[in-house]
């Protein structure tokens, strides 16, 4: 053992990187854990400022009348739909275009990255895009959500540069030897080894989807068809405290809908929080690589 990790600036940058990282971890764990015992705490309490480490007069009324309302279950069906069919799309096309750009012989190449990354500074912006989903008649149907977003152009960027870089052409060449086709290649050959960024990339758009609202206010009017976040946003961002009540089909008063409000970000969540770990061991190598090689 290297007899400097004992020195005692070693220690002390040790000491200072645990300090350091203990802090960040309390920054941004306490928001998460604060709401969480807000939730299940007396909201008179809360409102009160007489909540802040530990829950105080435990009280789960807020998570039953979430529970039992037909509005937040419509949601949670709609944004589990929507996450589900549009993160299999964006993965589809990304990649397979990731692929398409990250092979040297593909005609025209750096022609179509340039045309792909000029998207990312300079866009039509939001009023060309509400008119396009609107000429193809897409307003107000569950394909306005999925399809003006099919393919991120940074991740599509991460995608390729993984192909590019952690796929040697070699064994691209072997394949083709053996008699594969493109799409058996890509099939047999490229996705088995690209888990790490298949996984990336599952994570990067279920979130995008699971936290969209924009979109939805855009282009949906029909309340049946609002995401989970869509009602969220009523809820939370436009601070109706007694509209939320009373879409609740209750008279209940101004401190149950506070911790509603608590109650609608930990169901909201959950979702993602249960995706993570299984993506965790991936998430790392898969970013490393496919960012910053090359």
């Amino acid at each position: 053992m290297d007899s400097r990790s004992f020195a005692p600036g070693d220690r002390l940058f040790d000491t200072l990187l645990y300090v350091i990282a203990a802090i960040v971890v309390v920054v941004t764990a306490f928001p998460i854990y604060f709401v969480v015992i807000a939730s299940i705490s007396d909201p008179v309490l809360v409102l009160n400022g007489k909540v802040t480490l530990w829950p105080a007069g435990l009280n789960t009324e807020a998570y039953h009348e979430v529970f039992k309302n037909k509005q937040v279950w419509s949601g949670y069906r709609n944004s589990i739909m929507y996450t589900t069919i549009g993160t299999c799309i964006n993965l589809l096309l990304t990649t397979v275009a990731a692929y398409s750009l990250s092979r040297r012989t593909l005609p025209g190449r750096n022609i179509f990255m340039f045309i792909i990354t000029f998207t990312m500074f300079f866009n039509g912006g939001l009023i060309p895009t509400y008119l396009l989903v609107k000429d193809l008649h897409l307003n107000n149907t569950f394909w306005a959500l999925v399809i003006p977003n099919a393919i991120a152009t940074y991740n599509l960027i991460v995608m390729r540069t993984y192909f590019q870089n952690s796929i040697p052409d070699e064994l691209l060449e072997a394949a083709q030897m053996d008699g594969c086709t493109n799409l058996r290649t890509f099939w047999s050959v490229v996705l088995p080894l690209s888990k790490p960024i298949l996984a990336v990339m599952v994570l990067f758009y279920a979130v995008q989807h699971w936290n969209s609202y924009f979109n939805a206010l855009i282009y949906l009017r029909d309340s049946k068809m609002f995401p989970l976040q869509l009602i969220l946003r009523d809820i939370l961002i436009q601070n109706k405290a007694q509209l939320a009540a009373d879409s609740f089909g209750s008279d209940k008063s101004i401190f149950l809908a506070e911790s509603i409000k608590y109650a609608l970000i930990i169901v909201a969540s959950v979702p993602v929080l249960v995706l993570y770990p299984f993506v965790q061991k991936y998430f790392v190598k898969g970013v490393m690589i496919g960012a910053i090689k090359g």
